[in-house]
């Protein structure tokens, strides 16, 4: 099996998908309601200090140590968490505009390549965003759960990710043959 962990293995990388993972499971699993008495309004101080604060500061530190795909992807995604904890929503409209945009970013993130967790996750922030967006204009509170649920898968692929590239466990599912009824002789 393919161990693929070099790619994503700093130790910025590490802290900031463990970061967004604590994030997103606490912001999805706040949406999705399935925790009694735990809502997404909850997840607040998580989305600001650990989402907004830690991931910025993350994101400058691996600047500064050259990964400049971490360094984006983690400041732009702290200034959008830090904004999202403090800022007075005021209407549905203006906090599914917020969310839309928060979807571009994501898949700006997933299409400028990386690891294929990296991808991953990054691709499921997006389609979390996008559906939380929708949920917001269309005042859907079923599609708001869907939308936490797959900002929870997100938070879950961000946190193995992490563990992955510390543990040393494999990132990336084995290669198969060219073509179909192709066997490897051996």
């Amino acid at each position: 099996m393919d161990s693929d962990v070099s790619a994503g293995s700093g130790t910025t990388t590490v802290v900031g998908r463990l970061a967004l993972g604590i994030t997103l499971l606490a912001f999805g699993l706040g949406t999705t309601g399935v925790i009694d008495g735990v809502a997404s309004s909850d997840a607040m101080s998580v989305a600001h200090y650990v989402g907004g604060v830690a991931l910025f500061l993350i994101g400058l530190l691996a600047f500064r140590g050259g990964d400049t795909a971490s360094g984006t992807g983690f400041t732009v995604l702290g200034a959008l968490w830090f904004t999202w904890a403090v800022a007075d929503h005021g209407s549905a409209h203006a906090a599914g505009l917020f969310l839309l945009l928060f979807a571009l970013v994501a898949l700006t993130l997933t299409l400028a390549g990386g690891d294929s967790l990296g991808q991953l996750m990054y691709g499921l922030l997006f389609l979390a965003m996008l559906v939380l967006a929708v949920a917001s204009f269309a005042d859907s509170s079923s599609l708001a759960k869907v939308g936490g649920w797959v900002a929870a898968a997100s938070g879950a692929v961000a946190w193995y990710a992490a563990t992955a590239a510390v543990a040393h466990w494999p990132t990336a599912m084995p290669r198969r043959a060219a073509g179909r009824g192709v066997t490897a002789a051996g």
